[in-house]
């Protein structure tokens, strides 16, 4: 199973029985795995997800671990490194994004206009100096690579990378859709869309959206949004369990930092986008050595350096968005940044 590829990044963080359980191919439910507590099964039979911690999980793990500890929060000691990808890719080199509004409950249900937020986010985002911060890390070379240094593919950030959306709203979805539910709505939106030769999803994720009210079972406790990825007869597919965003109110984002009542809807997506761009089929892609992506480690941090904060698109719009993690600031000790 190409998922177990995780064991080498987080075998000091788990027991002889965990190993054993998942050398087995046992998968718990809900259980974590790895000290950032962000890597779990939720549902036997699927690959991990790696999950956006809430608020107040997010804070608690940084205070614990100290201003600049892991699990979640920003780590000056533990860059992201290179873990091999799954059949040779880790990242996307070229990103396209599509945007699935899964279910007839959108129609004459969205209070808070997330499905038109989020259609001029990723509209605007590629290009942006702030996404550019992913395009440090790269493909093609060795496990334990920290460095790309020109060498490799690296991810793209290129302009106009949202290609579609589509309000699949001939039927509801589920009531609280299960990772396997939202995976099988992945593989229909690529079917939709067309991407169904081979290569077709290389470099390409799909945002699964969930109307007000039908959200998946934690959300708001456990988790503001998740990525994974599945196998299909199109190749392996990316996607993302993107939420109902301010049905979590605070602890998804709602006026964090004083961002906004919606801030939580960009900070979010984006967070989720380029942990994608970065794992593109976790835990393949870059990772710290406690399990955290290029996001985890900045998430939900509101003073100082990379506090979260409204930055300006190309397109002259501004959006509320978290700091990314930059291997290459402070001289190469690594910390969160808004730019790059």
């Amino acid at each position: 199973m190409k998922h177990m590829k995780l064991i080498g990044v987080f075998v000091a963080g788990l027991s002889l029985a965990t190993l054993s359980g998942l050398a087995l191919g046992a998968q718990p439910t809900a259980v974590t795995v790895g000290s950032a507590g962000v890597i779990r099964y939720l549902e036997k039979g699927q690959p991990p997800v790696v999950i956006h911690l809430t608020v107040e999980q997010a804070q608690s793990m940084r205070a614990a671990h100290g201003a600049h500890g892991k699990g979640g929060g920003s780590s000056t000691t533990s860059n992201l490194i290179y873990n091999g990808g799954t059949g040779g890719i880790g990242v996307e080199t070229a990103p396209k994004i599509y945007l699935v509004f899964w279910g007839s409950q959108w129609t004459n249900n969205d209070p808070s206009g997330e499905a038109s937020l989020l259609e001029s986010f990723l509209t605007a985002v590629g290009g942006s100096s702030w996404l550019n911060t992913v395009t440090q890390y790269c493909q093609g070379l060795p496990s334990g690579t920290i460095f790309c240094n020109g060498a490799g593919t690296p991810v793209g950030n290129q302009a106009y990378m949202f290609a579609a959306s589509w309000y699949d709203n001939g039927s509801a979805a589920p009531t609280k859709p299960t990772q396997s539910q939202i995976a099988a709505e992945a593989v229909r939106a690529a079917q939709y869309f067309g991407n169904t030769g081979s290569g077709s999803n290389d470099t390409t994720q799909y945002v699964i959206a969930t109307a007000n009210g039908y959200n998946s079972s934690g959300f708001g406790k456990q988790y503001c949004a998740y990525h994974s990825y599945t196998t299909s007869n199109y190749g392996d597919i990316a996607y993302t369990n993107l939420p109902y965003i301010t049905d979590a109110g605070s602890s998804c984002g709602a006026n964090f930092n004083g961002l906004g009542p919606d801030a939580g809807i960009t900070i979010v997506e984006g967070h989720e986008a380029a942990e994608t761009m970065t794992d593109q089929f976790p835990s393949t892609g870059w990772l710290d050595s406690s399990g955290s992506e290029i996001g985890d480690k900045c998430a939900w941090i509101s003073s100082g350096q990379g506090a979260s904060a409204d930055v300006t698109f190309p397109d002259g719009a501004t959006y509320p968005v978290q700091s990314l993690w930059s291997n290459a600031f402070n001289g190469g000790s690594g910390g969160c940044v808004l730019s790059y």
